[in-house]
């Protein structure tokens, strides 16, 4: 029994009171309605292609399927006409005078199965976006015939909602001919920054560089730029502003280096060669493809952010859309083409869905695997290439441990006598001199003296010399248990160390004490290289937290002064260090003098001095010298 309390009703709503917010919010940037008015033309086109190829549609010349874009300044107009499928007085009242009634979702209901659909072209999904046009004209008049014939239609709006259609309407303009559609725009005084021939090519150039459609740039303003021909030369003939035949829908087989290369410098104006690109292709169950570039990166600081275009159908709609890139892919540069890529209104953003989530984790798979395959197929090729794909590499390890587990065994380290060595490559050569610790250095030259000291061992050093390599190494410590990373300056390699105890000398360990401070430990060992009277070291753990605080003050506009824990190897194997034990005892004021002498020698071998420690410096050699 009916529930006499319950009433039921379909929602209406008054186009005066939509169109306000159509103009003014249904899209982020108002030059997103050329975009929206030549995807409609394009879509006219591919329907009428479809009916061709179905049978549907017969007797039909379509090599001459085209769209144009005329900007008129004098008569304020840019008009879009495409010879696609048109329109019927009855048609256009049911997609034209409704609003968000698709006539593209019908067609692909009506011709289409569910597994051709995605791969029809066809761009319109919501039937809202041939009322963009309305953002920036007051008046937008379609003039359109149906393919079948029948007489050629008016239909012209105001910006309020109120339209009326003419039958029989004489086209004296010439804007169809024989079949299709153009939509004329009266450009309001909010719209009038595309009434220049420049914008509009710009707008074009950003999201239609690549529909299946030929589309034709015309000026027929007076002042319009018009090429003249040569005397005795036919002129020149237009040619489309766009590519139809992009490279990613290509196959990877058909496709050369060069023509690679050019899609890089053409799409994404960087005159340098890529690194390498990858082709992807991925059918069923997700159904996309696009090409990704690795870009050259002279320097961390240069572009940690690339530019991932993403397509629709050969649309343009976005650039770095991170839910479908990883954030730390998004360094790359490329274009991916998803024509089941779950869109709101506007095409501007992504609805949440498990589609994106896998092509996300296709992409990531697929760099991972392109990366190990220059590793182990050319790896002399693959070492020319480590200093430009190191930033990308490590700060995708640092952001996706899944990411690190795929490429860790492609990770190189730079070693400072020449040459790359990895991880596991220099763990099995230093299982003997020190096992499980990586020396390193960060500064070839301002570090020399200690990788020399290492190197005369037989120790490996290799180069870490980027911001990002601090990070980087705290991670492969965390995922390898036991293993340690040391700078050259943080402590005495074993190896560089004589066996037995060092002899004591008192005398000269307590006059460094006084010349260092409280903040440095003074200890005596001897070494094998006699010709080094001390080294300066820096605990490793407490250089990397002031190097983190120094980066955090750096972004707060900070000053940090964290202690480090500094320790001053004497050598007791150093014949300057013997005498100097001698001479601290029969005349302090030169043993000092010495000492001073051979502290600031070990501070200028681990660091910059400071302008106090500079002058100071300079000033105790003077004077040094002055007695000899």
């Amino acid at each position: 029994m009916a529930n006499e309390n319950i009433r039921s009703g379909g929602i209406s709503v008054e186009i005066e009171h939509i169109f306000p917010i159509i103009k003014k919010w249904l899209y982020s940037e108002k030059e997103i309605f050329l975009r929206e008015i030549v995807s409609n033309a394009c879509d006219a086109v591919t329907k009428l292609r479809r009916l061709s190829s179905l049978g549907e549609a017969k007797d039909l010349d379509l090599d001459g399927s085209k769209i144009r874009v005329i900007l008129n300044k004098d008569e304020k107009t840019i008009t879009v006409t495409d010879n696609g499928i048109g329109m019927t007085e009855e048609e256009l009242q049911k997609y034209i005078c409704q609003i968000a009634l698709s006539g593209a979702l019908d067609f692909v209901q009506k011709y289409e199965n569910a597994d051709t659909a995605a791969e029809s072209g066809i761009i319109g999904h919501f039937g809202l976006g041939f009322y963009s046009s309305f953002m920036v004209s007051d008046t937008v008049d379609v003039i359109t015939r149906s393919y079948t014939g029948g007489p050629l239609i008016k239909w012209s709006c105001s910006e309020a909602g109120e339209y009326e259609i003419t039958t029989d309407y004489e086209d004296e303009d010439g804007l169809v001919d024989g079949r299709g559609t153009a939509v004329v725009m009266h450009i309001s005084e909010e719209g009038e920054e595309y009434l220049s021939a420049s914008r509009l090519k710009e707008v074009l150039d950003k999201y239609c560089a690549f529909m299946p459609v030929e589309i034709y740039f015309e000026d027929e303003s007076a002042d319009a730029d018009k090429p003249e021909a040569k005397e005795g030369e036919e002129p020149e003939a237009p040619k489309p502003i766009n590519d139809t035949d992009p490279l990613w829908l290509r196959q990877p087989s058909d496709i050369t280096e060069e023509e690679y290369k050019d899609f890089y410098h053409k799409v994404f104006r960087d005159y340098r060669d890529p690194l390498f690109y990858i082709h992807l292709r991925a059918d069923y169950p997700l159904n996309f493809k696009g090409i990704l570039y690795f870009p050259r990166i002279t320097n961390e600081y240069e572009s940690l952010e690339g530019q991932v275009k993403l397509f629709y159908n050969q649309v343009f709609v976005a650039d770095n859309i991170k839910e479908v890139i990883p954030e730390y892919l998004l360094m790359l540069k490329g274009v991916l083409d998803c024509p089941e890529m779950p869109l709101n209104v506007s095409r501007s953003y992504l609805q949440n869905s498990g589609y994106v989530t896998k092509i996300s984790a296709h992409i990531t798979k697929k760099v991972a695997d392109k990366i190990n395959s220059l590793f182990s197929t050319d790896r002399e090729a693959y070492e020319k290439l480590w200093r430009d794909l190191k930033t990308f590499v490590e700060y995708g390890c640092l952001r996706d441990r899944k990411f690190h587990d795929k490429v860790k065994d492609s990770v190189l380290f730079e070693k400072c006598g020449g040459g790359f060595v990895t991880l596991s490559e220099y763990l099995e050569s230093a299982k003997e001199k020190h096992e499980n610790k990586i020396y390193y250095a960060t500064d070839k030259t301002s570090q020399a003296q200690y990788i020399s000291l290492l190197e005369a061992e037989g120790i490996e050093v290799v180069l870490l010399d980027r911001v990002l390599d601090t990070q980087f190494i705290s991670m492969v410590e965390s995922v390898n248990s036991g293993v340690k990373f040391a700078r050259v300056d943080a402590e005495v390699a074993s190896a560089m160390k004589n066996e037995g105890d060092a002899p004591e000398m008192n005398a000269a360990a307590e006059l460094f004490k006084k010349i260092a401070g409280e903040h440095v430990t003074v200890e005596v060992q001897t070494l094998k290289d006699a010709s080094i009277p001390a080294i300066l070291t820096v605990a490793e753990e407490s250089r990397r937290m002031d190097d983190m605080m120094k980066m955090y003050a750096m972004q707060d506009g900070g000053m940090t002064n964290f202690p480090l824990e500094s320790k001053l190897i004497l050598n007791a194997a150093s014949p300057l260090i013997g005498k100097l034990e001698i001479t601290a005892e029969s005349d302090s004021d030169k043993a000092e003098m010495i000492a001073k002498q051979i502290y600031a020698l070990s501070l200028l071998s681990q660091r910059k001095l400071s302008a106090e420690e500079l002058t100071k410096f300079l000033g105790d050699s003077y004077e040094l010298l002055s007695r000899i």
